[in-house]
């Protein structure tokens, strides 16, 4: 098939690579030519793991292409996904600006059926929004279709090619029989394909963002609970997830969720509920949870170093909000840097992809080490903020040395504490008991 992706951001050129791959002729359009002339050379502007060969293969093969034009772009596609960012307004609400721009663009340009798929997450009714855009402006017969992706960064290329359930909102027969044609090859394994009504197929990305928001702050909230009442939430967290009723994933505590999607689809539906008269009392209390929880790591620091950091240097390791990701949108990390900084603290900091980002958003205001080890070098503490592999089994004696004094502050507990402590560290992580035999007196929280 012949397919047109609008919007070359995270989601568009993953969904624009994946459905070459399976043999179809794809054409990704994006208004910024020097970004198109980049995609065009072979470079790519995202970091996702899995995505480089997919994306040189297909490239090379002629079924992937990119370009500025439109009109080009949408003359012989027989499907256009909308793929363009929709980004919280100052009310919470998406902004669908750009969605109903293309639109528009889009109904002004074409003269023959075509299948129009909302990818990008938008709030319930904008199918509706875009249907009315088409009749307003062209007389030609299409399909709107609210097509929502549940993409997880890191794992995103996998997801496509082997997603769990395609939900498909559209009422539209042709573009029932055209989706499943185009769909068919990802779903061999016999996972579901989903048709229901526009609306619902909105709703549910929403819902399916919230629900694991809801699920990450609950357990940070358990594990506040349990640093209160001395329990160990690893062990909490493998009682309650041997509950096939709940299941293991999303149960690990946690300085916050941050990327993408999380933050701004609960903020999303929160609006879009309160819009509609109804009071979300779960959601509300996620997002403060979130919030709260991202300064859980500050509070530990400033008890340990009796509210006083001015002056001292503290090493980060990982700023983006995920593992295998350069994503720092929203991510916990920058709430950590503001406070440290604003304290009069001094931060170094190593990730294997994020700082390029980083040093995009706020500068040399922090060093950025070539090295997780480099980081290192006489801070008063390291803190740990992103799960990334390659922290996870590091030379703990070469740290104790580069360390001014042997203090960690986990945020995605990634060590023992009981291994740390016969290390001889000060370890203080999430929803765990503070360990180390020089300072087993301070306060966790």
């Amino acid at each position: 098939m012949k397919i047109a992706v609008i919007g070359t951001g995270y989601v568009g050129l993953v969904t624009g690579t994946c459905l070459a791959e399976t043999g179809n002729i794809v054409t990704c359009v994006d208004i910024n030519k020097q970004k198109v002339q980049m995609m065009q050379q072979g470079q790519l502007p995202i970091y996702e793991p899995g995505i480089e060969t997919l994306f040189h293969r297909n490239i090379i093969e002629e079924r992937l292409f990119f370009t500025a034009n439109l009109a080009g772009a949408i003359a012989d596609a027989t499907i256009i996904f909308l793929a363009l960012p929709t980004p919280p307004g100052a009310d919470g609400d998406a902004d669908l600006s750009y969605v109903l721009g293309a639109s528009k663009d889009i109904a002004l340009l074409i003269s023959s059926y075509k299948v129009i798929i909302t990818k990008s997450t938008v709030p319930v009714g904008t199918a509706d929004k875009v249907k009315a855009i088409f009749r307003q402006n062209t007389d030609v017969a299409v399909a709107v279709v609210s097509n929502p992706e549940f993409l997880r960064e890191g794992v995103a290329v996998e997801d496509f090619m082997k997603p769990d359930r395609i939900v498909i909102g559209t009422q539209d027969e042709r573009a029932k029989e055209i989706l499943t044609e185009l769909y068919a090859p990802y779903v061999r394994q016999g996972n579901p394909i989903i048709f229901m009504d526009e609306r619902s197929a909105e709703l549910t990305k929403y819902a399916a963002n919230s629900f694991l928001a809801t699920k990450i702050s609950f357990m940070n909230e358990i594990a506040n609970l349990c640093e209160k009442l001395g329990a160990d939430v690893d062990m909490v967290r493998l009682g309650v997830g041997a509950d096939e009723r709940i299941g293991k994933r999303f149960l690990f505590p946690g300085i916050g969720y941050g990327g993408s999607c999380f933050p701004k689809d609960v903020q999303a539906l929160a609006k879009s509920a309160e819009t509609n008269d109804y009071d979300f009392k779960i959601l509300h209390s996620v997002i403060q949870v979130n919030s709260l929880q991202k300064n859980v790591l500050i509070n530990k620091l400033n008890a340990f170093f009796n509210n006083d950091l001015k002056g001292k240097t503290f090493a980060l390791w990982g700023l983006s909000f995920k593992p295998e990701t350069d994503d720092i949108r929203e991510a916990p990390s920058l709430t950590v840097i503001g406070h440290l900084l604003k304290a009069g603290a001094k931060v170094v900091a190593y990730d294997p992809e994020a700082m390029n980002n980083v040093k995009a958003l706020i500068g040399e205001k922090i060093k950025y080490a070539d090295d997780q080890y480099d980081a290192l070098i006489g801070a008063d503490a390291l803190l740990i903020l992103t799960e990334w592999s390659v922290f996870r089994t590091p030379d703990f004696n070469r740290i104790k040395k580069l360390l001014a004094g042997p203090v960690i502050f986990d945020g995605r507990n990634l060590y023992s504490p009981h291994k740390m402590a016969g290390f001889g560290f000060y370890y203080n992580s999430i929803g765990r008991m503070a360990a180390g035999p020089k300072y087993a007196a301070v306060a966790p929280l």
